[in-house]
């Protein structure tokens, strides 16, 4: 049986949630393939705000759906990355330049708003143009598409129409959700005022649904004109559900908060006479304080800053994993996340196929791992950056590196040379302000004593495990209540830092002199008895 069908029967039931949400397709179309010859997946952006990278997310995961579907289905696929630049910008994004003159254009369509940046045409192209970047560098494969440009060029006109003809029963299917005061006033056609140029929020009588003529007040005068050619938009969640019909969008994921929204959109997509996209509701991704990352707020991290301190691909096994479970993100996570993803991508080779699916590098590279491994962990790293301070640089890392590892130089891990320059940048911007190493206590400076006797009768070329051995049995004799405090005190008076990483190993790389003068160092100031 070749790679691909025992991947195949494999996939059939696996448990990885990619493989999950792609089995939901398959029952969709039980009976082949869908008439319009493919099945269509779709991500949503409002670019209202620069993009962040729960946007990034969502095209990430529902890519790794797609692959998923393609593991179980030889219908061809397409994605589209959509965006609503034709909605009324309603407040003023906190993390832009510009802001008292993008407060004059409140209320008008993004895409008709001037840059606040000055590099493109609008506002909503500026913030396009930064997501497809994101997306570009990653290698995605998608169509963008404007929701301005398919409302203006005609492409939503017979979904428009379709809105038109069952106003009444959208009008039935979004009131019983609105307070009262809201009800008044709400009508699911936008349309955009001849004089103002903005999105009003104003009730519109349907004059016909053919020529999409609708009444509405304007500044105290009545207007007619057509929905069409971009004179309106629909509110959003009619909108999502008309952009469903419209294109027979077959799969959407969404953000737990708009569960609700899901769900009436999917009522209004069935009084339209279409079907929902399948798709699932992901947890939010929450910043230092908890609080749920917003691109208007700029809070939590950007792309670009992970991207400065960990390869592309540690945001992508990040983003895998847990996806209905809320999830932090901050500078912290960084580290852990490149380590993981490591250990998993090590992992990967030897596991049978139902294990690989499992494996969330599999995702990653689309079932495309590579081979290799990576010699040296990120927090090792770090933390030996940490003790070369202000002499840290990548010259002096790979001196380190090349002694630890014979033949390990730039050119023979090309993997462990794009990392040295991201470590040497986290530490720099986020770790290098908060190291302080402390005096040990007495019973703590005993045992460096006793560590730095081991260290100096030790042969040369002692191995990792060996060193790491000896600072077990240390620990175990020392006078300390359990070995986490003996490794902690290792962290804070040798590295400065509350947590560390095999010192067996960092020793081994760091050397064992210069340990041993690390070692003097924290003696010199023993805290008295």
């Amino acid at each position: 049986m070749t790679d691909t069908n025992l991947f195949r029967d494999a996939a059939l039931t696996s448990k990885a949630w990619p493989y999950e949400e792609a089995r939901k397709l398959l029952k969709r179309y039980s009976a082949g393939a869908p008439a319009k010859g493919h099945v269509l997946f779709e991500t949503g952006y409002g670019p209202s705000g620069l993009p962040h990278i729960g946007t990034f997310n969502e095209v990430l995961r529902t890519t790794m759906v797609r692959h998923a579907f393609e593991t179980l289905s030889d219908v061809p696929t397409r994605l589209i990355a959509f965006s609503d630049d034709m909605d009324g910008l309603r407040k003023v994004p906190d993390n832009v330049p510009n802001q008292d003159m993008l407060r004059e254009h409140l209320g008008k369509p993004l895409t008709r708003i001037p840059d606040p940046f000055g590099t493109h045409e609008s506002f909503a192209a500026h913030n396009n143009a930064r997501l497809r970047e994101f997306l570009d560098r990653f290698g995605f494969d998608y169509e963008f598409a404007s929701s301005t440009d398919y409302y203006a060029s005609g492409r939503f006109d017979e979904a428009l129409k379709l809105v038109l003809r069952h106003y009444q029963s959208i009008m039935g299917v979004m009131l019983p959700t609105l307070r009262a005061e809201r009800q008044a006033t709400y009508s699911p056609v936008l349309p955009v005022s001849p004089k103002s140029g903005v999105v009003l929020q104003v009730p519109i009588q349907v004059i016909d649904p053919e020529t999409g003529m609708i009444a509405f007040e304007d500044e105290g005068e009545r207007i007619e004109q057509s929905v069409f050619a971009g004179q309106a938009k629909l509110q959003w969640k009619v909108d999502w559900a008309m952009r469903w019909v419209a294109l027979d969008v077959d799969y959407e994921m969404a953000g737990k908060d708009l569960i609700d929204s899901v769900i009436q959109s999917g009522k209004i997509a069935r009084v339209m006479g279409g079907k929902p996209p399948e798709g699932f509701n992901y947890e939010m991704f929450l910043d230092e304080k908890g609080e749920k990352i917003s691109k208007s707020k700029g809070n939590g991290l950007s792309l670009e800053q992970w991207l400065s301190y960990g390869p592309d691909e540690s945001l992508a096994f990040y983003a895998y994993r847990e996806p209905k479970k809320a999830k932090a993100l901050h500078f912290g996570v960084i580290p852990r996340a490149v380590d993981e993803y490591w250990q998993f991508r090590g992992n990967y080779a030897a596991q049978p196929p139902e294990q690989k699916l499992g494996n969330p590098v599999h995702h990653v590279h689309n079932g495309d791992v590579p081979g290799d491994a990576l010699p040296v962990t990120y927090s090792l790293l770090l933390n030996l950056i940490g003790v070369l301070g202000a002499q840290a640089n990548e010259d002096a890392v790979w001196k380190l590196l090349e002694r630890y590892g014979e033949g390990l130089t730039r050119e023979s891990n090309p993997d462990l040379a794009r990392l040295v320059p991201l470590v040497l940048a986290y530490y720099r911007d986020v770790v290098a302000s908060t190291l302080k190493r402390r005096a040990p206590t007495p019973v703590e400076a005993e045992a460096l004593r006793r560590l730095d006797a081991v260290l100096a009768e030790l042969p040369e070329g002692a191995s990792a495990e060996d060193i790491q051995n000896h600072v077990y049995e240390i620990g175990k004799t020392g006078g300390f209540e359990n070995l986490r405090d003996w490794f902690k005190a290792l962290y804070e008076t040798l590295l400065g830092s509350e947590q560390g990483p095999r010192m067996g190993s960092f020793i081994a790389l760091y050397g064992v002199e210069n340990s041993r003068k690390l070692i003097a160092e924290a003696l010199s100031g023993q805290v008295a008895n």
